[in-house]
């Protein structure tokens, strides 16, 4: 599922008008993203966390020249869902349709 079809579905689930929902929910990813590049985590009850994760520095390897090199200590933006949300989608019908069968 796209943004844009996200947008459709509150805008049709909640008969708030496309352009308020599209703007309600862009400022959301605005002030996600400005939050964690702050250095601030954002928690959502019953839905889950949106974290900075700390990465060590370590080498890796250039496998193309055969070269060793340093990646410094660095952040990257990860979710962590909630029990509930997990829950959900665990016991979900849909999902387990999807599930390859053995």
């Amino acid at each position: 599922m796209t943004k844009a079809e996200v947008i459709t579905k509150i805008s049709e689930k909640t008969g708030i008008q496309k352009d308020d929902v599209t703007q309600t929910v862009e400022a959301f990813f605005r002030v996600v993203k400005d939050s964690m590049a702050e250095g601030e985590n954002i928690y959502v009850r019953g839905f889950g966390s949106f974290i900075n994760k700390k990465r060590a520095k370590k080498i890796a390897r250039n496998i193309s020249k055969n070269t060793a090199i340093v990646i410094d200590e660095h952040y990257v933006p990860a979710f962590k869902p909630s029990k509930t949300f997990i829950e959900k989608i665990k016991n979900s019908q849909s999902v387990k349709e999807l599930a390859p069968q053995d």
